[in-house]
C-alpha cells in the first residue's frame, strides 16, 4: 500500500505550545502533536510531514508545495493568520488538495475578532475546540478522502 502524503502546516506562535497559555492551548508541544500524528498516520496509511512558521509567506509557499508534491490533504492551523490572511485564502483556493482548518481552541467562544476565518472560507472543513485531539480528528477525516 502506498502511503498518501498529508501536509500539516502550523502558523505563528504554535512553536510555543506547551508553554503558551496552557489553559487555552494545552500542555502538549507541537513535537508531541507531530509524534502522535505520525503514529496515527501510519495506522491510516498516511505519511505526515509537519511544518511550522511564524511567517505568512512560508505558509503560502508550503500550500503550493503540498499541491506540487501531490499531497492527499493539508491540515492547516494558521494561528492568528486565520483571522487576517487573504493571502492564505487565495493560496488555499489556488490548490486542489483539500485543506482542513484545525484549531486547538474553539475560536467562536473567544474574542469577537476570532469569529471570522479567512482560512475557513476556502477550507473543506474545520475541526476546532478539542485541543491536540483536533489534529487527530482532522487527520482521520483526511484519511476518508
Amino acid at each position: 500500500m502506498t502511503e498518501k502524503l498529508v501536509y500539516v502546516l502550523n502558523g505563528p506562535n504554535l512553536n510555543r505550545l506547551g508553554k503558551r497559555e496552557p489553559a487555552i492551548y494545552g500542555s502538549q508541544t507541537l513535537d508531541d502533536i507531530g509524534a502522535t500524528l505520525e503514529e496515527r498516520g501510519k495506522a491510516l496509511g498516511l505519511s505526515v510531514v509537519m511544518f511550522q512558521s511564524n511567517h505568512e509567506g512560508d505558509l503560502v509557499d508550503w500550500l503550493h508545495e503540498a499541491e506540487d508534491a501531490g499531497a492527499h490533504a493539508v491540515l492547516l492551523n494558521a494561528g492568528a493568520y486565520t483571522h487576517t490572511s487573504v493571502a492564505l485564502l487565495d493560496a488555499i483556493r489556488s490548490i486542489s488538495a483539500p485543506v482542513i482548518e484545525v484549531h486547538l481552541s474553539n475560536p467562536h467562544t473567544r474574542e469577537e475578532f476570532r469569529h471570522t476565518s479567512w482560512v475557513g472560507m476556502a477550507a473543506k472543513g474545520t475541526i476546532a475546540g478539542f485541543g491536540a485531539q483536533s489534529y487527530v480528528l482532522a487527520l482521520e477525516a483526511a484519511a476518508g478522502f
